[in-house]
């Protein structure tokens, strides 16, 4: 009994190890139900790709330095959320994100924006930059590099949406930027900045509900044209085909006999088993255990046969 116990034990063990290393479980809100599906999702994720890969163009021709750009995540938050999890100094850029209703945000940290401005005028962009607003220039300066980052934007979602983004204002306090309600729900794609070997944290932000429309068309599956229509019924034609030639093996027997146990294992050679198939009823023809067809025992030449008497309809 000792080596079982010992088992048991360990098996119980090895439980609450997987169970303490095991994702830690996600707090769900029943009055905020997630409406961000997987498949819409994964669509973002392929829009905001193409956009992380143009955008490290962009700042790299912008700063003459290497950067690069990645895809952090996308999430589902309510604008509160959204504005909480940003610094209390930062760079907000406010754009129609026409033909959705609303606004969205591109937001680029405040040390990051002024990095940029930086190299743009040819200055080493430090990690140890000014809080402070931008000057009228810093703000031209930096205004070419966000209208192409929009313009990328505008490519890269255009399979979702037709982006016509225009800049309507900017912002250094996220609590001043009313760009929705605070329980409205917003899209929040963040993206891994690196400029030189500095990191940073860069995020859009768009409304959820002007987006959902656009995310189910995308999510839709595109309507065949009329040639993709004839490749499909004719590679139907050919499967219908193919599946006539496979072939199967067919079982003709009789109907099963039930036993008991103590009448099965008191069987011995030389017993009679009575069957339970009546002498005048035909035989079952089955395939996978499944009868299709009655038949008569018979034979042609030298081999058994089974003459079909009945198919699986006239059985219906």
């Amino acid at each position: 009994m000792r080596p079982s116990v010992s088992l048991l034990a360990s098996n119980r063990a090895s439980t609450r190890t997987r169970r303490r290393t095991g994702a830690e479980p996600v707090l769900y809100d029943f009055r905020r139900p997630i409406q961000l599906s997987r498949e819409h999702s994964r669509i973002l994720q392929l829009g905001f790709d193409g956009f992380a890969r143009q955008a490290t163009t962009v700042f790299t021709s912008s700063l003459r330095t290497v950067c690069q750009v990645a895809i952090a995540s996308i999430e589902q938050r309510s604008y509160a959320e959204y504005v909480d999890s940003l610094d209390a100094a930062t760079y907000l850029t406010m754009f129609a994100a026409d033909p959705m209703p609303g606004l969205g945000v591109l937001e680029i940290p405040l040390t990051a924006t002024m990095s940029c401005v930086d190299h743009m005028l040819g200055g080493p962009g430090n990690a140890d930059q000014p809080q402070r607003p931008l000057t009228e220039i810093e703000s031209g300066v930096i205004g070419g590099l966000i209208e192409r980052l929009l313009g990328e934007m505008r490519y890269s979602l255009a399979g979702i949406v037709p982006l016509e983004p225009a800049i309507t204002g900017t912002e250094y306090s996220p609590q001043f930027a009313q760009v929705a309600g605070a329980a409205d729900v917003m899209v929040v794609a963040s993206f891994d900045l690196r400029v030189d070997e500095h990191p940073y944290r860069m995020t859009i932000c768009l409304p959820f509900s002007g987006l959902l429309p656009h995310l189910a068309s995308a999510a839709a599956p595109a309507p065949a044209s009329d040639r993709e229509r004839a490749k499909r019924a004719q590679a139907a034609e050919l499967l219908q085909a193919q599946f006539s030639e496979v072939p199967l093996e067919v079982s003709v027997r009789f109907r099963p006999t039930h036993l008991n146990p103590d009448e099965l294992s008191a069987l011995v050679p030389g017993d009679v088993l009575r069957l339970s198939h009546p002498a005048s009823a035909p035989l079952d023809v089955c395939v996978e255990r499944e009868t299709f067809a009655h038949a008569t025992a018979g034979a042609q030449g030298q081999r058994l046969a089974a003459l079909i008497v009945g198919t699986r309809k006239e059985i219906r």
